[in-house]
C-alpha cells in the first residue's frame, strides 16, 4: 500500500510552478501605481544608479564615489572622470526624482484620502462639533 495519496478525480489539475509564477507577474498591475513603477522600471533605474556607485567605489575609491555622486567633488577630479561623469549625473538627476517621485506619491495618495470624504458630510461634522454639549443624561435609579 503507498502512503501517498491518489489526486481527486476530476477537475483541473493545480497549478504548476511556472503558471503561479506567471499569475504573480500579471498581478503587479494590480498594485499602486508607485510601487508597479518601482517594480517595473524603477528597479532598473536604481540597478543602474547603484551599478555606477560600485564599479567607481572599485575606479576611484568608496569615498570619492560617494562625493562625486552628492555633487562635493567634480567628477573631472577623480582619477577616472570617465567613468565618474555619468555618476555625478545619476548622482544630480536621477536619484532626487525618484525621492521627489516618491514623495510626492505619498503626498498625493493622503490628500485623495482626505479629499475622499463628501463635503456635505464632513459640514455635518463640523456642525455637530460646534454645538454646545447637552445636559448630562439622568440616571433613573432615584436614589
Amino acid at each position: 500500500m503507498s502512503s501517498a495519496s491518489a489526486p481527486p478525480a476530476g477537475g483541473p489539475p493545480p497549478p504548476g510552478r511556472r503558471q503561479r509564477l506567471r499569475a504573480r507577474w500579471a498581478d503587479r498591475h494590480a498594485l499602486p501605481r508607485f510601487a508597479f513603477w518601482l517594480l517595473s522600471r524603477g528597479t532598473v533605474v536604481l540597478a543602474v544608479c547603484a551599478g555606477l556607485y560600485v564599479l567607481n567605489g572599485f575606479l576611484i575609491g568608496w569615498a570619492n564615489a560617494y562625493d562625486v555622486m552628492t555633487g562635493i567633488t567634480s567628477p573631472a577630479a577623480v582619477r577616472s572622470p570617465w567613468c565618474a561623469w555619468p555618476l555625478s549625473l545619476a548622482g544630480w538627476a536621477a536619484i532626487p526624482a525618484i525621492i521627489g517621485a516618491a514623495a510626492g506619491y505619498v503626498i498625493t495618495e493622503q490628500i485623495q484620502a482626505h479629499h475622499a470624504r463628501e463635503l456635505s458630510d464632513v459640514l455635518d461634522e463640523l456642525r455637530r462639533l460646534a454645538e454646545p454639549p447637552g445636559p448630562p443624561p439622568s440616571s433613573g435609579s432615584g436614589s
